[in-house]
Parts: C-alpha cells; sequence; structure tokens
C-alpha cells in the first residue's frame, strides 16, 4: 500500500495536483490501489506515537488521515490540526472525538456494516469455547495430559437450553442472537443497558416472539452467558463493574468482543478467581494490548487478540471504504458513511 515512509509530512508538489493521505498503519488492498490512483499516500515506517500524529495532524501536509483504533484522536490534537478528515478504520470511533473534530470543521468518518457477522462469529466462539473449556482441553493434549477418555475428564456446560443475554441489541448482537437460537439458547436483551427503552415488534422485525426484552437488572441476572454489545461511551464505561459481577449467577459466562471499558478488568480478575462467575471470554481488554493483573493466568478464560473483524474478506472491505471516505473528504464531499456527534 503506497510507499513507507518514516513519520514526518510529506512534501506536497507545488502545484498541489493531487490530494495528500497520511494512513498510520499499512492497510490491506484495495486500500493501496484505489488511494494512490487519485491522491500521495503516505504510511509511516512504524505507527506515529500520539505526539508524532499530533504534528503530523498540525503540519498541514496533509489532507484526510486514516486512523487506526489506537490512534488517539482527541480535542487538544484536533485543535490544531490542519485536515480535512478523519478516515477511522473501524466500525468504532470511540478513540475520536468527534464532537471536537466537527466543531473544527474536520470531518470523520468509518466502516460500519461490514464485521457483523464476522464479530458475532468471535462472540459465538467464546460462548462455546467458554463452556466447553477449549484452551484447557487444547493445553491438556499439547502437554502430554491426555491419557484416554475417562466419565469426568473436562467436563464443561451446555449452550442448548441456556440462556444468553445480550447487553446492546444492535447489527452484532443481532446476528449473534440468530446463531444462538440456532444452538437453541434462549435468549434476552436489554437494548441500551444502563438505560432502558421499549422494543416494538416491528423492530424486532424477524426475532419478533423469539427473543425477550427484559431489563438490565434482570438480564444480568438470569442469564446464562451475558455477552456484551454496546458502543464505549461515557455511560457504559464499566457497565459490567463489581457490583454487576456480583449479581451474575455464579455459573454464568461473561463474553465481550465490544469495547475493553465497558467492562472493568480488575473486577473480573477477582470474579474469576473467587468464584463469582465461572468463566470469561473476551476479544478486547480495558487498556488493550495490557492486561489486567492475573488474567492471563486464569485457567476458565478465553482470551483473543482483538479479531473481532479480522477475516480477509472483511479487513479488504473496510480498508476499501476506508480509502473510498477518504477520497471524498479530500476532495471536500461527504463521505459515504460519515459520523456525526
Amino acid at each position: 500500500m503506497g510507499h513507507q515512509l518514516r513519520a514526518e509530512p510529506c512534501l506536497r508538489a507545488e502545484p498541489v495536483s493531487r490530494p495528500t493521505i497520511l494512513c498510520t498503519a499499512q492497510l490491506p488492498e484495495p486500500a493501496g490501489s484505489l488511494l494512490t490512483r487519485e491522491a500521495q499516500l503516505c504510511v509511516p515506517a512504524t505507527p506515529p506515537s500520539y505526539p508524532e500524529l499530533a504534528e503530523l495532524c498540525a503540519s498541514g501536509s496533509y489532507d484526510v488521515v486514516i486512523t487506526q483504533l489506537r490512534d488517539r484522536i482527541d480535542a487538544p490534537l484536533l485543535a490544531r490540526a490542519n485536515i480535512k478528515g478523519i478516515a477511522n478504520y473501524a466500525v468504532g470511533y470511540n478513540n475520536i472525538d468527534v464532537a471536537a473534530a466537527t466543531s473544527a470543521g474536520i470531518q470523520v468518518a468509518n466502516t460500519p456494516g461490514v464485521l457483523t457477522d464476522a464479530t458475532a462469529d468471535i462472540a459465538l466462539l467464546l460462548i462455546l469455547g467458554t463452556a466447553r473449556r477449549v484452551i484447557e482441553a487444547d493445553a491438556l493434549v499439547r502437554t502430554g495430559g491426555f491419557t484416554g477418555w475417562a466419565p469426568q475428564l473436562m467436563l464443561g456446560s451446555d449452550v442448548s437450553g441456556k440462556v444468553l443475554g445480550l447487553a446492546g441489541f444492535g447489527r452484532i448482537a443481532r446476528a449473534t442472537a440468530r446463531r444462538a437460537l440456532a444452538f437453541g439458547m434462549r435468549v434476552i436483551f436489554a437494548p441500551r443497558p444502563p438505560g432502558d427503552r421499549v422494543v416494538g415488534e416491528q423492530e424486532l422485525g424477524e426475532f419478533a416472539g423469539r427473543v425477550q426484552q427484559v431489563s438490565w437488572e434482570q438480564l444480568v441476572a438470569d442469564s446464562d452467558f451475558l455477552s456484551l454489545h454496546v458502543p464505549l461511551t461515557e455511560q457504559t464505561r464499566h457497565l459490567v463493574d463489581e457490583a454487576v459481577l456480583r449479581a451474575m449467577k455464579s455459573s454464568a459466562i461473561l463474553v465481550n468482543t465490544a469495547r475493553g471499558p465497558i467492562l472493568q478488568e480488575s473486577a473480573l480478575v477477582r470474579a474469576l478467581n473467587e468464584g463469582w462467575i465461572a468463566g470469561a471470554g473476551l476479544d478486547v481488554y480495558e487498556d488493550e494490548p495490557a492486561l489486567a493483573p492475573g488474567l492471563a493466568e486464569l485457567p476458565n478464560t478465553v482470551l483473543l487478540p482483538h479479531v473481532g473483524s479480522a477475516t480477509v474478506e472483511v479487513r479488504a472491505e473496510m480498508a476499501r471504504l476506508s480509502a473510498l471516505n477518504a477520497l471524498a473528504m479530500a476532495r471536500g464531499n461527504t463521505p459515504p458513511h460519515p459520523v456525526l456527534p
């Protein structure tokens, strides 16, 4: 994807005939082909640090920046930025202060709708993996501990007939519900915890009569598997804290494929150590990529490296949308997938 460049401004050709786009990491095709056809593309040899990215955005050398979730685009950076737009290579955009960007006249865009099924697959994988203790079982075989079938070897938990509680009921939660129903699970949901609103049958569509809306408190108390599918906001930060973990069934399993800070990770470590809940499957972390002390050592966990969207097809489509968003904003147009405050 373009040339590998040091983390410093590209020199614009004079007169400027093509927009200049900074991408903070190498992206899959077709991003490079699309971008270099119409723009000058700059990719740092290594991902820029926050101070480096702030300087790059303020330099006036770039029309648009394509960012990753790890790139913090906050109000101080945006106050100095001299760019037209930010294309986030993700569906989530909690790494960007959208209100501050809008106030500064900087457009923001994302890649919605392309990773729904892939992330729902990971949610179900974590449900099944924790229930059937696949990490422990795999380690047993690899380390020579498997000496043959035994009546009580690696006993796990059924998922069929169990209650899956969905915190949130957007695209990914609905895709997860569709999969869970096929496994014979009973699905309940709270649409916007910790708040509430009524979801009517028309809005439920295919799920009318197949899933049940409950309060956040009931969702926590009744779920055998509690799966998190809410965006990260000030209201959902530490949505699952010590109080929530204590209110869950001791046999329950927590799954998080949304955003790490929705879960208070230190409280989870204590909950798993002390048996408040039975297990957890995580694809995201509160201080990613760092883990809370003690989490990695817990046997009753499945821990994935933020791979919810990590399929060849999905990442390529995300790259395509990011490129189209970036090119539109570089021309001064509204991107195909704008994010508004």
